[in-house]
């Protein structure tokens, strides 16, 4: 009897072994979530250089998704491999640099932790099937943007214009839906909050989202079709809008000060993606 044959009879093996997956997965998201943005800046940068005529160099070292090595922010001490075991090298660690002690974020093995828990759900749900690879990718995706936007309040087209064609690629099977829903939720996605974000600003002059939550949502249509989408936006806007006005009666927030859209995005699409069939059809029973 071969693996395959081992994984396929044994969901609990299976399950087992796609959450260790996307343990070490959520190891690479942290690289991703810090580098990326930090990548784009630096790109940005050297083309206003250049537009305004000035020498860049060429000559600086490599920074991007492999190189350098992961290190401490506050000594530079570059980590060994038994420093970069997800979450176990955290707790070997007790939180703190091996070399200048500081604390390290408890945010690192937190995105571990919840990229394997969320994969060993998509593996649960969707079981031995390709559709998991694709449910997988469409996740891990989900929490690296999450994370991102928190963090920066940038949705890197780098990430969502790829997860918006993969969907539609993905969906040619009818995956998760047609692919004429794939195409119209792509749409549909994107003009919805673009239509939105227009009228905000004709009647206040100011800008209610930016243009990555178009794209976000565009994307989340071409993966789960046009008729997630109402349930998406209903739950990302209710959820936004209670977290927002939590935050600006506790904190005492400048309710001026904007506050990232994506995150709320990204988890009405999670709830699409597991329970999006059977809310829709409770919603129509209702009516």
């Amino acid at each position: 009897m071969t693996l395959l044959n081992i994984l396929q009879d044994s969901p609990v093996l299976f399950i087992s072994l796609i959450a260790l997956l996307g343990l070490m997965v959520g190891s690479f998201l942290n690289v991703v979530i810090y580098r990326l943005p930090e990548m784009l800046k630096r790109s940005w940068l050297q083309q206003c250089a250049e537009l305004q005529g000035h020498q860049t160099s060429k000559t600086s070292p490599a920074f991007n998704l492999t190189s350098p090595r992961s290190a401490c922010v506050h000594c530079g001490h570059k980590l060994s491999i038994w420093e970069n075991i997800p979450v176990i090298s955290y707790l070997l660690l007790r939180g703190r640099c091996s070399q200048c002690n500081a604390r390290i974020s408890f945010r690192y093995p937190a995105i571990e932790v919840l990229t394997a828990l969320m994969s060993g759900i998509v593996a649960w749900y969707y079981g031995y099937s390709l559709i998991t690879i694709a449910a997988l990718i469409f996740v891990w995706a989900l929490i690296t943007l999450t994370m991102i936007d928190l963090n920066t309040q940038l949705l890197p087209d780098d990430i969502t214009l790829p997860l918006l064609w993969l969907g539609l690629l993905v969906n040619i099977n009818n995956s998760f839906t047609d692919i004429q829903s794939a195409v119209i939720g792509a749409a549909v996605g994107y003009l919805s909050l673009w239509s939105i974000y227009w009228c905000f600003k004709l009647i206040t002059g100011k800008e209610g989202m930016g243009f990555g939550d178009f794209k976000l949502l565009s994307a989340i249509g071409a993966w789960l079709g046009w008729s997630m989408l109402p349930l998406v936006i209903l739950f990302s806007s209710l959820v936004g809008a209670i977290v927002g006005i939590g935050m600006i009666v506790a904190a005492k927030l400048n309710k001026n000060i904007p506050i990232p859209f994506g995150p709320y995005l990204a988890g009405g699409a999670l709830i699409a993606l597991f329970w999006g069939e059977k809310l829709n059809h409770a919603y129509f029973g209702l009516l």
